[in-house]
């Protein structure tokens, strides 16, 4: 073997050319390949490099490398020597599918396909149903922690969700197959007895939604009361404080809350109140002066512009207006909002279902 690595003493080049002369004429069992596969790559030789020496192609001295490192796991596991005879045979792709498991999984599932003289596609099938059995929080009743009872299981409840009866048939014979303690045979044979059973239903669909924007959930308001009002009654009215993400509200104090659609205003008022009363009380050009709308205010902003209408102390009662100049009254909030009810011909049409004429 020409240009052999220098970085790596452990190999020389004449130990080199021996293990890919070893290799080209197949010497001893694939156990042996896959350790020289190994010593070479680990020297610094490259796949495609031993693939031209040997003839051992990159996808195949993979496997005898990964597989004869499982066999070296069951050795170390103290397996009977007649199951390890039984896979120097021409059985590495059966331990290549062990690789998944670990050291004692690998040991039991070995024993299982030796004694099934399982394939290598259906020691795939064993490897992945043991190892996904054993992260199950508890075991299922009447199953044991054995690879053939894993599969088993597998076989089981898929056959219970079948409604083709040949699909489920076949699922139930391939559970016996495997079905390596007597309860678990059972289970499966109840099955088998009991061909014309209803398949278990699935589980329906989770109603789930998610709030896409802020407008889709409404802001809780607390409620002053209607006009004519006195200060204190809008002093005094408990804040609300929402608890994100659901904007859930813990309120302790007396009176009405009010939903109001989050819109920018609503979303940036601090200590927003609410307030019923006609729209002639808000401002003269309003249309439908005796229509009731709802005037929300933020009792954190006093301070008195031009561009706002404002919440003002009158005495005994309060009064919304707009003033040219710095009111000389208290301020005690400032208008963000006027909302009127939604236009609603009928109430009842909307409870009641579309019908339409023929």
């Amino acid at each position: 073997m020409t240009n052999s690595p220098e970085s790596n003493p452990t190999v020389s080049a004449a130990e080199a050319a021996e293990l890919i002369r070893s290799l080209l004429h197949k010497e001893g069992t694939w156990v042996d390949w896959g350790k020289k596969c190994q010593q070479l790559q680990k020297a610094g030789y490259g796949a495609e490099e031993i693939f031209e020496q040997s003839g051992f192609q990159k996808v195949q001295q993979n496997l005898v490398i990964v597989a004869s490192q499982v066999y070296e796991s069951l050795v170390k596991q103290c397996i009977d020597e007649r199951v390890l005879a039984y896979y120097r045979g021409l059985k590495s792709d059966v331990l290549y599918e062990l690789r998944i498991l670990n050291h004692q999984q690998r040991a039991i599932a070995a024993v299982e396909a030796q004694q099934k003289n399982l394939a290598a596609d259906e020691a795939k099938e064993l490897a992945k149903a043991f190892q996904e059995f054993g992260y199950l929080s508890q075991l299922p009743e009447g199953f044991t922690d054995h690879p053939g009872d894993a599969l088993a299981y597998q076989c089981w409840k898929l056959a219970r969700q079948k409604k083709n009866l040949p699909e489920r048939t076949r699922l139930i014979v391939k559970g016996l197959k495997f079905a390596h303690s007597p309860n678990a045979r059972q289970a499966i044979e109840k099955l088998l007895t009991d061909l014309t059973a209803q398949p278990s239903r699935k589980a329906p669909l989770v109603p789930v939604f998610r709030l896409e924007e802020d407008q889709e959930a409404a802001r809780l308001i607390p409620v002053a009361g209607t006009f004519p009002l006195e200060p204190q009654a809008v002093q005094t009215v408990q804040s609300l404080e929402q608890v994100e993400p659901f904007g859930l509200v813990n309120y302790q104090g007396e009176g009405a809350v009010v939903p109001v659609p989050q819109w920018q205003a609503i979303l940036t008022a601090e200590d927003p109140v609410a307030i019923f009363c006609p729209a002639g009380q808000v401002s003269e050009s309003l249309a439908r002066k005796d229509e009731q709308v709802l005037v929300v205010v933020d009792r954190s902003k006093k301070i008195w512009n031009d561009g706002s209408y404002f919440l003002l102390n009158q005495g005994e009662t309060v009064a919304i207006q707009w003033c040219e100049t710095e009111p000389e009254r208290e301020i005690l909030a400032q208008v963000v909002l006027v909302l009127r009810p939604k236009k609603i011909f009928d109430a009842n049409n909307l409870r009641e279902p579309w019908q339409m004429d023929d």
